[in-house]
């Protein structure tokens, strides 16, 4: 009995503020529940307002001492910051699958290309040199000026993360604000956070300044808005959905912003295209992680004459995904809440309601749906237009290039498209024309590599991220001028 009680205690995780593990004052706590153990698996810090002034006000104190300190002094840091994450790579990534739902294959792979990012971002840095302008290079300009152009850090970043990759896409925004010479505040998502914890906790055993970084766990109608509001914040980095991204921006006036958005990610295939190729892509696409991807193929536009061939091989990849429970590797796992779920089931009944046609798929356990295919999507369908985050997957059939392209830039979303074609000229024509962030030809929608620049435009986000590109934008520069001759 005694071994069954420790077995099942549930943990109670700290937050990280000023440097210091320790319990927030509210002496209130937040319930993590896992999404395929149906189980409360720890416990947050409920963190309070005054607890997130503190961290700010340390923040700022250390970002001085840290920003002087040479390139290759912070690379230090972020490189032993690295090593501590390789060495309890399993156990973050055991985290990843127990709180988000991701199998353990794809948890341990987000580990591994986190601590591959921060190494690469060290280097990134190092190789980022200032530049030296001529005051002769204008007209009527002296060359008596010289003028030397650094990039400085911003002061205290802001770094608000998701939940479907709750380690890479918050390294992603610590390490290049740490790397350009900011502080950070870091807030994860809620569901996340124990995987973020754990994340920092590797962090401060890599010995870093205190105050340097604070995690703030918490109800984002207590710290939310005043987080984005505070003066002191500098800068802030935010992945989530395009909601929360507009909220954010209207609160955070004169605060420079990177946010990174929802998508509607179209798959353009054209007649020519190789319907293997294409096929294997978009399931890989569209299905990997039940579709809880930003970058997820969310709907197939497809030439009516080779519309049949195509669905006919996706139906027999689909109906082929495992589903079940992440500990089992599995495809299709269960979606991260029930709210999750329900829309995504309302977003599928709304389409055969409208004339749809059920390929197949359409079954639900709870959370968990089976991974489903609609063909015969029309305009009028929300399935059309609206982000599932689930394993759904909406066919609509075109009648030419121009009609496909019509319909993929009519979205909202701006993120990324994928061209399917063996005309490299038509698919040029086709990238050029479409409204997105990045155009993938004859490959699924992804983010990265990391050193590739990843942005999305119109309710897609805004800024451009990537190592190299992040930190420009956690970075500003500063002109001096030499006058050789005052």
């Amino acid at each position: 009995m005694i071994l069954d009680s420790i077995k099942n205690e549930v943990k109670t995780y700290p937050a990280y503020l000023t440097g210091e593990w320790q319990a927030s004052n509210s002496q209130e706590t937040i319930a993590i529940k896992s999404p395929w153990k149906h189980e409360v698996i720890g416990n947050v810090q409920a963190v309070t307002q005054s607890e997130v002034d503190e961290s700010i006000e340390a923040a700022k104190a250390a970002q001085h001492s840290w920003a002087k300190l040479s390139l290759g002094d912070r690379g230090q840091y972020l490189n032993r910051w690295a090593d501590e994450l390789e060495k309890t790579k399993d156990d973050i990534a055991t985290s990843v699958m127990n709180e988000v739902g991701k199998n353990f294959n794809s948890a341990e792979g987000e580990v591994q290309r986190t601590i591959d990012l921060i190494r690469y971002t060290v280097q990134e840095a190092l190789h980022m040199h200032g530049e030296s302008v001529r005051g002769d290079g204008f007209p009527g300009g002296s060359k008596d000026k010289l003028g030397i152009i650094e990039r400085v850090p911003l002061g205290v970043v802001l770094a608000i993360s998701p939940f479907n990759y709750p380690v890479n896409l918050a390294a992603s925004k610590i390490a290049p604000a740490l790397m350009a010479g900011n502080a950070v505040i870091f807030k994860p998502a809620t569901q996340g956070s124990i995987s973020g914890i754990k994340m920092i906790q590797a962090l401060d055993r890599a010995g870093f300044p205190k105050g340097i970084l604070s995690l703030v766990t918490g109800h984002g109608s207590e710290i939310g808005d005043y987080l984005t509001e505070n003066p002191d914040i500098n800068m802030i980095s935010f992945t989530g959905s395009t909601k929360t991204g507009e909220h954010l921006s209207q609160k955070s006036i004169m605060t420079p912003l990177v946010l990174e958005l929802g998508g509607k990610d179209p798959a353009i295939v054209c007649e020519d295209a190789d319907l293997n190729i294409t096929a294997n892509n978009i399931i890989k696409g569209a299905y990997s992680y039940s579709g809880q991807r930003c970058t997820a193929v969310k709907r197939v536009l497809v030439a009516d004459k080779v519309a049949d061939k195509l669905v006919a091989r996706l139906k027999t990849q689909v109906e082929n995904l495992s589903v079940g429970s992440p500990v089992n590797d599995s495809t299709i796992v269960p979606l991260i809440d029930d709210k999750a779920a329900n829309f995504v089931q309302g977003l599928i009944d709304d389409a055969l309601a409208k004339g749809a046609t059920l390929v197949t798929g359409n079954k639900r356990d709870g959370n968990l749906l089976q991974p489903t295919l609609l063909d015969n999507v029309t305009e009028d369908m929300d399935i059309a237009w609206v982000e599932p985050f689930g394993p759904v997957l909406p066919i609509i059939r075109v009648h030419s290039v121009d009609q496909a392209v019509e319909i993929a830039n009519k979205s909202r979303f701006g993120l990324q498209a994928s061209v399917f074609t063996q005309d490299i000229d038509k698919a040029l024509e086709i990238a050029g024309a479409v409204e997105v962030g990045t155009v993938q030809v004859n490959g699924r929608p992804q983010r990265g590599p990391d050193n590739f620049p990843f942005l999305g435009v119109k309710a897609s986000g805004m800024g451009t991220q990537g190592v190299h590109n992040s930190i420009l934008s956690m970075s500003r520069e500063k002109l001096t001028v030499i006058n050789l001759k005052p």
